[in-house]
């Protein structure tokens, strides 16, 4: 029987507040911890202790083990929200909420009950993404690695790491050409911190290297990274661990578009250049570039709305999503950052000499939006990957018009 949450720690439904509310009402905290989140390269004690009063380390944990429950689209405007007050932060959370929440949702009862069990509420992080291996044995894995990019790691006290699983010594594959890859947690204790993480943007995510000791891991305690089948939690989920991870990445950059438009539009009201015979706001040129440029951000930020609410909706009315399904997912959360490097380079082009000090929230936005974009996610290859499927939904409705 599990008894991972005792009733007390239920939450309770309509008089929860959800978590865009919670995200919001951070928003000038966040703010004001960005610089000291920067310097200390992960996130501030205080933006820590506000993201764990808020319980939005848990918004994506059912209700049943003590979070929130929230849906994907309610990820996606909450990290929004996050990101917009500073990138690092959303990142953070992004990363600290998928991975604790898909442990919620997707792992086997008696590794829930350990994790979240006795009122307990873990933070996790890491890297699913493979950098080890895991040999399958008697009731579990033995597994090593060494990974890169532990976002949020440093205020988890469970880590998740993406093993290359091998049988006999060979690999094994979920599909031709592709390997199984077990997502396994192990305990903070059980993992060694490298650090590595001075970077020129995204600097306070705490995206440290680490290293995973040979060690055995139970099967419960790992899942298989194109998981899309839910044991609890609600059908929403059937997006699955890359479906999360689109929703994730693309609420950051709709943030950091977010916080671009609003810093320019408030540099540019009293900014002046020896060019423009007032500020730099009355300029017809201005004004034009301004309000394609949020054209933009509306534009993308609906596309990412429609793909991730009608994937959850379809997840909830069928047994699972299809192909195209899927890959509008991920062409969403590609496209939003496609558009928002374009955005942001822009903004920070119209505020001159303010986007160059250090620091500035809009100089942050810049080197924050260029680190995301180059993370593998979003590669250009997602789109290649995407077009068959999108092209013959295309096909299907040419021929049922006749």
């Amino acid at each position: 029987m599990n008894q991972a949450v005792p009733l007390s720690r239920k939450v309770s439904g309509a008089d929860v507040e959800g978590p865009v509310a919670r995200a919001r009402r951070l928003v000038p905290l966040i703010k004001a911890e960005a610089e000291t989140t920067d310097k200390l390269g992960t996130l501030s004690p205080n933006a820590v202790q506000a993201f764990k009063d808020a319980e939005l380390f848990w918004m994506l944990v059912p209700r049943d083990y003590g979070g929130l429950g929230c849906d994907i689209v309610e990820l996606v405007e909450t990290l929004e929200e996050v990101s917009y007050a500073d990138g690092s932060s959303g990142w953070s959370l992004m990363a600290n909420s998928l991975a604790t929440g898909q442990a919620a949702v997707f792992l086997q009862e008696d590794a829930v009950e350990t994790m979240f069990g006795d009122c307990a509420r873990p933070i996790a992080a890491g890297m699913p993404g493979p950098g080890g291996t895991a040999d399958i044995v008697d009731g579990g894995y033995e597994v090593q690695g060494s990974f890169r990019f532990g976002s949020g790691c440093a205020h988890a006290n469970w880590l998740i790491s993406g093993m290359l699983v091998r049988e006999g010594g060979k690999q094994r594959e979920v599909a031709p050409g592709q390997p199984e890859v077990a997502a396994c947690y192990t305990r903070r204790e059980n993992v060694e911190f490298v650090g590595n993480w001075e970077v020129m943007g995204l600097k306070g995510t705490g995206s440290y290297d680490y290293r995973v000791p040979e060690q055995f891991v139970p099967f419960s305690f790992a899942l298989e990274r194109t998981v899309n089948v839910p044991l609890r939690g609600g059908d929403h989920f059937k997006v699955g661990a890359m479906g999360l991870g689109a929703a994730g990445h693309a609420g950051v950059a709709l943030g950091l578009m977010k916080r671009a438009l609003e810093e320019i539009a408030v540099i540019a009201s009293y900014k002046k250049r020896p060019a423009y015979p007032g500020v730099v706001g009355d300029s017809p040129v201005f004004k034009s570039d301004f309000v394609s440029l949020e054209a933009q951000y509306i534009a993308a930020r609906l596309m990412v709305l429609k793909a991730f609410g009608d994937a959850q909706e379809y997840g909830r009315n069928n047994v699972a999503l299809d192909v195209e399904q899927n890959q509008r997912m991920r062409q969403a959360a590609t496209f939003a950052h496609i558009v928002a490097s374009d955005v942001v380079r822009k903004c920070h082009m119209w505020s001159g000499s303010e986007g160059l000090r250090v620091p500035s929230a809009m100089g942050r936005c810049l080197t924050d939006m260029y680190v995301a974009t180059n993370h593998v996610f979003v590669d250009p290859q997602t789109l290649v990957n995407a077009a068959e499927a999108i092209v013959q939904s295309w096909v299907r409705r040419a021929a049922v018009k006749g």
